[in-house]
């Protein structure tokens, strides 16, 4: 019997995968748990339809994500850390502190976790700080560490 995943399912497939299983694992198993569905013409079409408006979605994801980049490339974002003599820092600045400041100066909505610090900033200056906006996209911004 040929069955389309609804889920994943560790020893079959991905969910979306067209699958032939015996009658007995599909009508004991897969089905009861709806773990699949049989793979009728009008399921096989509706998986069709799913696939093709799920890379739609995905395209027109990927699309914002270049137009976000594009648009990081232009902006600063300014944080002031407290120094003592010589331009040593109190601490170092952190991810949560960019994200929170790029909120607040640019209105920029991003995620902490997608900023990507390659070490802690701990020193005055410019820092280019990469953005992980989208498995294939990744934007910039400039980051400006100041005494304050």
């Amino acid at each position: 019997m040929q069955v389309i995943l609804l889920e994943d399912v560790k020893t079959l497939g991905k969910k979306g995968d067209i699958v032939t299983i015996s009658d007995g694992y599909a009508r004991n198993f897969v089905l009861p748990k709806k773990l699949g569905v049989e793979a009728n013409s009008k399921n096989k079409n509706d998986l069709k339809l799913q696939k093709a408006n799920e890379e739609k979605v995905a395209k027109e994801q990927l699309e914002a994500a270049k137009e976000l980049a594009s648009v990081l490339e232009t902006k600063e974002v300014t944080l002031r850390i407290k120094s003592g003599e010589g331009g040593k820092t109190f601490g170092s600045v952190s991810s949560k502190e960019i994200a929170a400041a790029a909120k607040e100066q640019c209105g920029l909505d991003l995620d902490k976790k997608k900023i990507q610090l390659p070490e802690s900033i701990k020193a005055l200056g410019v820092y280019e700080v990469g953005v992980k906006l989208h498995p294939k996209v990744t934007g910039s911004l400039k980051v400006k560490v100041i005494e304050g």
